[in-house]
C-alpha cells in the first residue's frame, strides 16, 4: 500500500509527537540549500515586482549634477512645506470627519443612521481629482453660485465682494478630505464596532461623562485602527498628481514630475522620489514607536448588544448635519454635477473615442486585477506552506509598492524597461542589423506591470485574510487523502476565500480604473483611458465633455463601496 504522506500541523500521529513533514517546514536563511518550487517562485515573483523601488533607490544615487542646489534655491523649500502642510490638514481633516462620523452612526441613536452607515462610503467612489474639477467649476467667478449671488446683491465685479479662492492648499486639503474620510470612518468604525461595551460601562460607573468617556476610554482603544486609517488617506494623498496640479499646487509629487519630464534629470527625479518615500517610512516607524510600549486588548471576547444611546433633538439635528454634509459635498453634489452634464452632452461626448476610453481602461483593469489576484492568493499560500523569515521579509518587501506613489513607481519601471529595450536592441542591430525599437518600455505591457506592483499589497492582504480563517487541519486533512499542495489550494481552499478572493480582484479593478499618475507617464502614444481623458478634457477647462467618463470612473467606484458596507455591517455579530 502506497505510504500517505504524513499529517502536519497540530493532528497528533498515531504512536508518537505530531511530525512536521517535508513540505511543511519553515523557510528560513538556515534552509536556504533546500529551495523547492514553491520557494523559487514565490522569492522570482517578490523580486521582479521590487525592481521598481530597488531602481528608484539605486537611481538616487547617481550623480545628478546641480539639480539640488537649482531646485533648493528655487522650489524645494516650496515642495516640502507645501507636503507637510497637505500632510497635517488631510490628516487632521480625516481624523474629524472620519472619527465624528464612525462613532455617532456606531453608538448613537438619530433619524437617518442606518442609511448613513453605507452612504458615509460612498465619497470614496469620487476620485479627487474629479472633485476638484466639479468643484472649482461650481466656485469659479463664473460658476453658478458666484453668479447667483451677484444676481441676489447687485455685485458687479470682483471688487465689489470677497469669496474664497478653492484652487488653493487650502482647497486641495479640502478635496482630499472629503474624498479620503471614508479610509478613517471604516477603520474607525470597524474599531467602535469591536469594541467591548462593558468597557464604556465601566468609565460611566466611575462618574465619566460621554464625552469624557469617548475621549479617555473609546479614542485610545481605537487609536491604531485611525492610525492605519489616517496613514492609507496620506499616502493618496501623496500619490495624488491631478488635484495638486489642477490647483498649482507644487509638492514633491509634482516636483518629480517637473525635473523628470522639464530638466529630463531621471536622476534626480529619484532622489526627490527617495526623499519621498523615506519620509513616508520615518512617519510610520515613528508612530509605530511611539505606541511600542501601549496594549489594546480587551479582557472579555463576549460583545453585548451596542448601547445606541438616544440623542435629544438637537443633538439629533447636529449628528444628521455632521453625517449628511460630507455625503452632500463628498458625492452627492459632484455626481449630480456630473450626471446632469453627461445627460446635456452625451450625443456629444458618447461616440468612439468614449468607447476606446472605456475599452482601454476595462482592459486594463480586468488583465491587472487577475495577474494581481494571482500572485496575491500564490504569494500567500507560499507563505502559508513555508513560514519563514526570508520568504516572509521578501514577500513583505514586494508588497510595499502601495506605499509609494504612482509618480515614484512609474519612474522605477519606465528606467529598467527602457535599459532592457536599449540592450535587446543593441543586441539584434549587431547580430542581424535589424532594430528592434520598443518592445516593453511605451506599452501596455509597462503599464500593466505598474498597476500590479502598486496594487499587489491589495490582493495580498485580501487572500492572506482569508487563508488565515482556514483552519491548518483542512490542509492537513487534504494531504493525508494525497493532494497536493497545489491540488489542496485548488479544491480546498479556493472554493474557501472565493468571497475574499473575488473582493481583492475587484479592489484591483476599481483602483486601476481610477489610477492616474502611473497611467499619465507610462500610456503608450495616443493611448488613452477614461481617467486621463478625463483629467485632459478637465485641464482644458472643457468639464462638459469630461462629465461622461468621470461619470463612469464614480460609478464604477461605488463597487467596492457596496462590499466595504457589508462586511463592516457584518463584522459585529447580532448587529
Amino acid at each position: 500500500m502506497k505510504e500517505q504522506p504524513s499529517a502536519a500541523g497540530d493532528i497528533p500521529l498515531p504512536g508518537g509527537s505530531p511530525r512536521v513533514p517535508d513540505g511543511a517546514r519553515g523557510f528560513g536563511f538556515s534552509d536556504i540549500r533546500r529551495p523547492d518550487i514553491w520557494l523559487i517562485l514565490s522569492a522570482s515573483i517578490a523580486l521582479l515586482v521590487s525592481i521598481p523601488v530597488i531602481t528608484v533607490l539605486v537611481m538616487s544615487t547617481v550623480s545628478t549634477g546641480d539639480i539640488w542646489a537649482h531646485l533648493a534655491s528655487t522650489v524645494l523649500t516650496v515642495y516640502v512645506a507645501n507636503t507637510l502642510i497637505l500632510f497635517v490638514g488631510v490628516g487632521v481633516g480625516t481624523i474629524l470627519i472620519g472619527v465624528t462620523t464612525g462613532w455617532l452612526v456606531t453608538m448613537c441613536q438619530f433619524p437617518g443612521r442606518r442609511i448613513f452607515e453605507w452612504a458615509l462610503l460612498l465619497p470614496l467612489a469620487v476620485p479627487s481629482y474629479i472633485l476638484a474639477f466639479v468643484a472649482t467649476d461650481m466656485l469659479e467667478f463664473s460658476g453658478p453660485l458666484q453668479g447667483a449671488l451677484r444676481d441676489m446683491f447687485g455685485w458687479r465685479t470682483m471688487q465689489d465682494y470677497w469669496f474664497p479662492d478653492i484652487r488653493t492648499i487650502g482647497g486641495a486639503i479640502l478635496m482630499f478630505s472629503l474624498t479620503l474620510y471614508p479610509y478613517v470612518y471604516l477603520l474607525a468604525r470597524s474599531a467602535f464596532l469591536q469594541q467591548s461595551v462593558c468597557v464604556l460601562e465601566v468609565s460611566r460607573t466611575l462618574g465619566r461623562s460621554g464625552l469624557s468617556s469617548f475621549f479617555q476610554v473609546a479614542l485610545p482603544l481605537a487609536r491604531p485602527a485611525i492610525v492605519a486609517g489616517v496613514a492609507l488617506a496620506l499616502m493618496e494623498t501623496l500619490n495624488d498628481y491631478g488635484t495638486v496640479k489642477y490647483f498649482a499646487v507644487n509638492t514633491f509629487t509634482t516636483g518629480i514630475f517637473d525635473v523628470w519630464l522639464s530638466y529630463n534629470n531621471a536622476g534626480g527625479a529619484a532622489q526627490l522620489a527617495s526623499a519621498l518615500l523615506g519620509f513616508v517610512i520615518l512617519l510610520i516607524a515613528l508612530e509605530q514607536i511611539s505606541r511600542r510600549q501601549q496594549r489594546y486588548h480587551q479582557t472579555t471576547s463576549k460583545l453585548k448588544d451596542l448601547p445606541g444611546y438616544p440623542l435629544s433633538r438637537g443633538r439629533a439635528t447636529a449628528a444628521i448635519a455632521a453625517c449628511l454634509l460630507p455625503v452632500l459635498l463628498g458625492f452627492l453634489l459632484p455626481a449630480s454635477v456630473l450626471a446632469h452634464y453627461a445627460f446635456e452632452s452625451f450625443r456629444d461626448t458618447f461616440g468612439s473615442a468614449f468607447l476606446s476610453d472605456a475599452r482601454n481602461s476595462l482592459l486594463l483593469a480586468s488583465v491587472s486585477a487577475v495577474i494581481a489576484v494571482f500572485l496575491g492568493v500564490f504569494l500567500s499560500y507560499a507563505n502559508r506552506l513555508r513560514p519563514g523569515k526570508a520568504l516572509t521579509a521578501l514577500t513583505r518587501f514586494s508588497v510595499v509598492g502601495y506605499a509609494v506613489p504612482g509618480a515614484v513607481l512609474a519612474l522605477g519601471v519606465i528606467i529598467p524597461f527602457g535599459w532592457l529595450d536599449n540592450y535587446i536592441d543593441g543586441l539584434m542591430r549587431s547580430a542581424f542589423d535589424h532594430s528592434t525599437g520598443l518592445i516593453f518600455s511605451g506599452t501596455v505591457f509597462a503599464l500593466i506591470f505598474a498597476y500590479v506592483v502598486r496594487f499587489l499589497a491589495v490582493s495580498f492582504g485580501a487572500a492572506t485574510s482569508g487563508l488565515s480563517k482556514v483552519t491548518r487541519n483542512m490542509d492537513n486533512a487534504a494531504r493525508m487523502l494525497g493532494r497536493s499542495p497545489l491540488g489542496t489550494l485548488g479544491a480546498v481552499h479556493l472554493p474557501l476565500i472565493r468571497a475574499s478572493v473575488i473582493t481583492a480582484g475587484l479592489l484591483v479593478f476599481v483602483d486601476v480604473m481610477k489610477e492616474l499618475p502611473m497611467t499619465l507617464i507610462l500610456r503608450p502614444f495616443n493611448f488613452n483611458t477614461l481617467a486621463t481623458r478625463t483629467y485632459d478634457y478637465a485641464s482644458d477647462e472643457r468639464l462638459w465633455e469630461a462629465s461622461l467618463p468621470a461619470l463612469s470612473v464614480v460609478i464604477v467606484g461605488i463597487l467596492p463601496v457596496i462590499l466595504m458596507s457589508r462586511a463592516l455591517r457584518n463584522s459585529r455579530p447580532g448587529h
